[in-house]
């Protein structure tokens, strides 16, 4: 039988509506491959590096960011290609720590309304619209997590790192957290709330270290990596690939 339901101005502007949306979203997908494909191309030859996170509101000359520059100038002198966010704040201090020392200061910055601004001390500088290409980018070729101090933003990428080791997602590194007054809260609840709740177990809290002397987290990272190398194995090899 013929369908003889009339077809509205209003049903009619509703497809077009959506069909103009669907279009928008399938060619927003090559955007999102050329922000992978120039992070794969550009980052490829900087390991190892470290990855170092922090508050993005941190003022020069605070403690965190004297910390934060001493750190990055340890690792950069050391071999190291230092990676931040590319904005102000720790991230400003861990990129102009990096570029005074021997290797390269690399800056993985975010398209943001406010907040986000390039600092002028990178090296390697490249800018993403999307939030998890860019944390693709800081896991991918890491052989390190730095933590310094810091808001929502620090603490997405030290959970996500975290999330990564612990389900198999992301090989083993270092995850060091700087500064214990800072962390010594969260490590509380993780620890008497979060394992005795069973959400996560008691051997996860070994995946993390707390270090308060720029020197130490530079040994930590060289402990972690004396008897094995940075090069990471065939199987770490696969699961970065899948990462």
């Amino acid at each position: 039988m013929e369908d003889k339901t009339p077809v509205t101005r209003k049903s009619t502007e509703s497809f077009t509506t959506s069909s103009k949306v669907l279009s928008r979203e399938s060619w927003k997908i090559f955007q999102i491959m050329a922000e992978f494909v120039e992070g794969f191309e550009r980052l490829e030859q900087i390991h190892p590096s470290v990855s170092i996170f922090g508050s993005a509101r941190t003022p020069v000359g605070h403690p965190y960011y004297v910390m934060a520059e001493q750190i990055a100038r340890l690792l950069s002198d050391a071999g190291f290609s230092v990676v931040s966010g590319g904005g102000p704040g720790i991230m400003e201090a861990v990129n102009k720590g990096a570029q005074a020392g021997k290797g390269p200061s690399v800056g993985l910055n975010i398209q943001l309304p406010h907040e986000q601004s390039g600092n002028p001390y990178q090296d390697i500088s490249l800018t993403f619209r999307h939030f998890f290409a860019r944390k693709v980018m800081f896991v991918k070729y890491a052989s390190a997590y730095v933590v310094l101090p810091g808001g929502f933003g620090t603490l997405d990428e030290l959970m996500e790192i975290m999330t990564l080791i612990q389900t198999g997602k992301s090989r083993r590194i270092p995850v060091i957290l700087v500064h214990t007054p800072f962390w010594k809260g969260i490590l509380a609840w993780f620890r008497d709330t979060l394992v005795p709740e069973g959400t996560i177990s008691a051997e996860d809290l070994d995946l993390i270290t707390v270090l308060d002397d720029a020197q130490d987290v530079l040994q930590a990272i060289f402990q972690y990596y004396e008897h094995r190398g940075f090069e990471p194995s065939v199987e770490e090899e696969q699961i970065q690939l899948n990462l």
